[in-house]
């Protein structure tokens, strides 16, 4: 619960508050809110905290907050004309603070998307292209927020650098596996270490150098050979008063889920690796892993992070959804358990279901409706498979993104 997590992180000291070890004037605050759980993170900042000097939220979800905050709707996972909008304000109002008062960035997941204003020298089709281009390819998080920094104005630390603010304050809620800073959406106020390089050898080890746009390739190639600025990187002076805090994270996800299983009455084994990886070579040997002892009486085997696709085939789906369909295959005709696996911002990939559950009868269930499981994930058709065989696990946009997390509860055999 993002709005929690903010409250958690905000400590009130009078008439001020102190937060990432910073005592802050509310009123001498301007606050923009980035990502997911951009609306929750923003409300909990002006009930906890108190109105801003000026505010600015980038969500994905349309919403009202009191003023004087400003909620602008971005793009995601593509970014659009909405997201370029988004990202040249938050770099204006940024621009605008007093040299005497602070930044404070409230940030989350698909921040990156949501306020993607593109480089001088490209265009919204480039960034859309290569973001679907890594999307489609298997990319870790790492890898496309390495490009991404490197193709767009607020990201890579330059949100920071835009300002002259006396101190930049960012509270984070984590959806990368390690919690690191430079790669949280894209890092807008975190120094980057990556280099132009890095994100050209990204483009290549995935196989999209050669289908990027031109602009970007040779945006990439002068910024290679040094024509180019680089991003700021560590040890530049701006970051010396920038502080972050990750006030929430998948192992946040991953406790609650462990104390509602156990408020159940379950026994629970919690994962302490996180799940990362392509999803349909992970899934078999985690899901046959998590039933391979008798279960009695029932426990749950909580488990996180934050797998892949590779897009090979023509289907719909997302990596949750592939993730149960691989380990509905492994465990058909098994007995005593049931899988789901979600993300926790509600949405899986380019569909409308957060995940998807599976047991031992998914496969035959499939089979009797007239669908295939094995051809559905050679296609990469997971939605198509759970839409027909009943598995589809929808919230709705869930206002938070901590990662995914894996849930099978497993009982007697019989």
């Amino acid at each position: 619960e993002p709005g929690a997590a903010v409250a958690r992180a905000i400590e009130r000291t009078g008439a001020a508050v102190r937060v990432a070890g910073e005592t802050l004037a509310p009123e001498r605050c301007t606050v923009i809110a980035a990502g997911k759980a951009a609306l929750a993170m923003a409300r909990s900042w002006h009930a906890r905290a108190g109105a801003p000097r000026a505010g600015l939220a980038i969500a994905r979800e349309p919403g009202e907050l009191p003023a004087p905050w400003r909620v602008l709707i971005g793009g995601h996972p593509l970014p659009n004309d909405a997201s370029e909008a988004a990202g040249k304000a938050a770099l204006a109002l940024a621009a605008s603070v007093p040299p005497d008062d602070a930044l404070v960035v409230l940030l989350s997941g698909g921040a990156s998307a949501l306020m993607s204003a593109p480089l001088a020298s490209l265009t919204l089709a480039d960034l859309r292209e290569t973001t679907r281009l890594l999307l489609r390819s298997g990319a870790e998080i790492g890898e496309l927020n390495c490009v991404r920094k490197h193709l767009t104005a607020a990201s890579g630390g330059r949100l920071a650098a835009a300002t002259k603010a006396r101190a930049v304050v960012v509270l984070v809620l984590s959806d990368v596996i390690g919690d690191d800073l430079a790669t949280i959406g894209s890092g807008p106020c975190a120094p980057d270490p990556t280099t132009f390089a890095d994100a050209l050898e990204v483009l290549r080890v995935r196989g999209a150098w050669e289908r990027a746009p031109a602009r970007v390739r040779a945006h990439f190639e002068r910024g290679a050979s040094g024509d180019l600025a680089e991003s700021p990187k560590p040890g530049a002076a701006r970051f010396a008063s920038v502080h972050h805090g990750v006030i929430a994270n998948n192992q946040t996800a991953l406790a609650a889920a462990t104390a509602a299983a156990q408020a159940r009455g379950f026994a629970t084994i919690r994962v302490q690796v996180p799940l990362r990886g392509e999803a349909r070579e992970i899934a078999p040997s985690f899901a046959r892993n998590a039933i391979r002892t008798p279960w009695d009486p029932p426990r749950v085997v909580v488990a996180g992070g934050e797998t892949t696709v590779s897009v090979h085939g023509g289907g719909r789906g997302g990596r949750c959804q592939e993730f149960a369909l691989a380990a509905a295959l492994a465990l058909a005709g098994e007995r005593g358990f049931v899988l789901l696996a979600a993300g926790t911002d509600g949405s899986d990939g380019p569909t409308d279901a957060a995940g998807a559950f599976a047991d031992g009868d998914t496969v035959a269930r499939g089979h009797t409706l007239g669908v295939d499981a094995a051809d559905a994930l050679a296609r990469n058709d997971s939605h198509g498979f759970f839409a027909r065989e009943g598995g589809l696990f929808r919230t709705g946009p869930t206002g938070t993104n901590a990662l995914d997390i894996v849930l099978v509860l497993c009982g007697p055999r019989s």
